[in-house]
């Protein structure tokens, strides 16, 4: 048989949707259709992509490494047909939440006076890899370890992690907080694209309760009405201030790097001047070659 583009597509949503059910309906087919695609997709590779032994699908680690190709080839094929690209192609910049904070407003001037016939694209995607992986951005930035495969990554700075607690809690009159101080009570976590999870915490000290959350908009809102405290980077205090949560130091917590991230194969020509322009903004005044470090709120 010949694989098509709809082969890879109808992958790539059952990859992201976790679900032929879902992915069937975002892509207006049948649910036996897009399982069929699946199936011949499969049998052309002769590879098993999905792990269909739980009740949501799981991608195998043949499959999480084709993810990556077939969507570098659907990005390729969507770039080469849309008509707006062949006047000069944006450069798409990813992010989950806070972008790269204090530099983010110098890179998006400094990038429009010195390429002006390149726009910058911000894309806000809630997803581990800023939309990096599924071929939604050219550069995506990003926060904590990343292990997803065909990904080069640049370091650029780390960023003291912060405490999130409800504005009118007892921990919000503290000056600062302790990662035991909001093991006492749920803590908030965003397995989509956060940073936070128990391992962050000793192991006879962990949180007894987790409350999920998806994106940074509904943690910030779970927050502020009582429901637990979060961790994030410091840059979260700044870029998204919200009248019912209160943002305190939290010391004994490692800090969190922030990451420039690009796919290894061919991408966008303007990738390594981006990188270049994202490196001298964030090097300490005065010394050359090392990550800065960012003193948060």
């Amino acid at each position: 048989m010949t694989i098509e583009l709809r082969h890879l597509r109808a992958f790539l949503a059952i990859a992201e949707e976790s679900s032929v059910t879902r992915a069937a309906a975002r892509l207006h087919l049948t649910q036996p259709a897009l399982s069929r695609s699946l199936a011949a997709l499969e049998k052309h590779l002769g590879v098993r992509l999905m792990d269909r032994s739980t009740h949501h699908l799981t991608l195998t680690d043949e499959g999480r490494i084709f993810r990556e190709k077939a969507a570098s080839a659907v990005a390729a094929f969507d770039d080469a047909v849309d008509t707006a690209g062949l006047r000069g192609r944006p450069l798409r910049l990813g992010h989950a939440w806070a972008a790269l904070g204090p530099y983010t407003t110098p890179l998006l001037r400094r990038w429009e006076r010195e390429h002006p016939d390149t726009p910058l694209e911000l894309l806000r995607i809630d997803d581990r890899t800023a939309g990096l992986v599924r071929g939604r951005v050219d550069v995506a930035v990003l926060r904590g370890s990343v292990d997803e495969p065909g990904l080069v990554t640049v370091p650029l700075f780390t960023e003291p992690r912060v405490a999130a607690v409800t504005s009118d809690g007892p921990l919000a009159a503290l000056p600062r907080l302790t990662l035991a101080d909001l093991a006492s009570g749920p803590v908030l976590v965003n397995p989509v694209s956060g940073i936070t999870t128990l391992d962050l915490w000793p192991p006879d000290a962990r949180p007894a309760t987790t409350v999920t959350v998806t994106n940074t908009d509904d943690w910030l809102t779970a927050i502020a009405a009582g429901r637990g405290a979060g961790v994030s980077a410091a840059s979260t205090a700044k870029v998204h201030p919200h009248p019912g949560v209160t943002f305190r130091p939290l010391p004994d917590a490692p800090p969190v790097p922030v990451l420039l991230a690009h796919r290894a194969g061919p991408t966008h020509p303007a990738v390594p001047q981006l990188v270049a322009l994202a490196r001298e903004l964030t090097r300490p005044p005065g010394r050359h070659g090392e990550p800065a470090a960012f003193s948060g709120p």
